[in-house]
């Protein structure tokens, strides 16, 4: 092109000079990529914004909000200068060598921003699957950007110095262990992730509990070398990805997918509190329509038992009884088979518990229909409630540790029995 442009002066007899040529091959260069850039950035680019826009398709407004269209436009820009510096300069001069460099660079940087872009747009529209979203994507997304980076950054070193690439990779071989140890993060989080996705064991949205890293609260993302866990106190915890492998973690989704939340709890009964049930207990606790099956079943066994022992039963020792911490443990098994809010198709039993210091703890070990956590524990709350409330009808006594009220109250009745007046600071 600039040979013709000297031919085409000289045709006219027109002084001129290679300066004078080159600056037209230039002008003419500049005017028509300002051409194509006006085309691309204002007319063809911004009909796909306003589609993208009125889309409701997901890929569609992703590929708009991740620039794929913005950045493929300005690649193939630079290719087009490249074919015009290749055509119309001289080859071989200085210019068309620095023009030719500087395009290709711009090539290779757009088509690793163009492949980020893509990457983005896959991982938003995975994202929105049920099947996918359980896939650290991101992560792997994120070691492909790495490697991607990697290769360009060899590629331009490569332009710059005039060498082949690969005599950069045959040197990086010498730099492994450093690579290595620079690396070691996105690499160990690489591995990871792949061993999350493929035993199935963490995915966005489980709750995560870790107490080693402070960890307790539900999974927001899963990245290439970090975890991001929103804790129930709004708290973000970021914990290493490879730590999930190395480390060992609670995951509560099977709780959630099971519909059923676990309550185990216990109530310390006062030992001394426990004993034989009077007939007059009995007849009074067999009004009760959640205990009448049981006490009439029992009763009928125990009589039949004491009659074929033959044994006076006039001393508590001999023949079998009912009691009252017995009989409570009965009342509150009925009581929760047929609670609205327990799950009667998973483990539901009252038990006694080895005796200590505070009593004889009796736990209630069984399942809410629900995993919402306000929800559980509102039903947990009413359930012991209940309990309390109902625990003086058995003629038992919670054990509870003498507080200073009970403290005074007996200095109150030693003064009062033996005429002395005591002064409670």
């Amino acid at each position: 092109m600039q040979q013709q442009i000297n031919q085409w002066l000289l045709k006219f007899r027109i002084e001129y000079t290679d300066v004078m040529s080159l600056m037209l091959v230039l002008g003419v260069i500049l005017l028509i990529s300002v051409i194509i850039h006006l085309v691309l950035h204002r007319v063809v680019l911004a009909m796909i914004q306003r589609n993208s826009q009125q889309s409701q398709r997901v890929w569609q407004r992703a590929m708009t909000e991740h620039k794929l269209f913005q950045r493929s436009a300005l690649l193939l820009q630079g290719v087009i200068i490249n074919a015009q510096a290749l055509l119309w300069l001289r080859s071989g001069s200085g210019t068309q060598t620095f023009i030719v460099t500087t395009t290709q660079i711009w090539i290779m940087l757009f088509s690793l921003l163009v492949l980020f872009s893509l990457l983005d747009t896959l991982l938003e529209v995975l994202n929105k699957s049920t099947i996918a979203n359980q896939l650290p994507s991101k992560g792997i997304f994120q070691g492909v950007k790495l490697v991607a980076t990697i290769f360009i950054g060899i590629m331009i070193v490569s332009l710059l110095m005039g060498r082949s690439p690969l005599l950069l990779l045959s040197g990086l071989g010498a730099m492994t262990a450093v690579l290595m140890l620079v690396f070691k993060d996105p690499i160990l989080g690489l591995v990871a992730g792949i061993q999350l996705s493929a035993n199935n064991m963490l995915k966005i949205g489980d709750w995560l509990e870790m107490p080693k890293y402070g960890a307790d609260g539900a999974v927001v993302d899963i990245g290439l070398t970090t975890v991001k866990v929103t804790n129930w106190d709004n708290t973000i915890t970021t914990i290493p990805t490879y730590s999930l492998i190395s480390d060992s973690f609670k995951n509560w989704r099977s709780m959630s997918e099971s519909g059923g939340r676990r309550i185990k709890r216990s109530i310390n009964i006062d030992i001394s509190s426990v004993h034989f049930l009077s007939e007059k207990e009995l007849e009074r606790l067999n009004a009760n329509p959640l205990l009448q099956r049981y006490l009439q079943s029992k009763m009928q066994e125990v009589n039949q038992h004491n009659s074929q022992a033959e044994l006076d039963l006039s001393l508590s020792l001999n023949g079998r009884r009912l009691t009252n911490i017995g009989t409570l443990r009965a009342y509150l098994s009925s009581y929760l088979r047929t609670h609205p809010n327990i799950h009667q198709q998973m483990t539901l039993m009252v038990r006694q518990l080895a005796p200590g210091p505070e009593g004889v703890p009796l736990e209630i070990y069984a399942f809410t229909n629900t995993t919402a956590w306000a929800e559980y524990e509102a039903i947990q709350s009413d359930i012991f409630d209940h309990i309390f409330a109902v625990i003086d009808e058995f003629n038992l006594r919670i054990h509870q540790t003498p507080t200073g009220n009970d403290v005074r109250t007996i200095f109150i009745n030693q003064a009062d029995k033996t005429g002395v007046e005591t002064t409670l600071v």
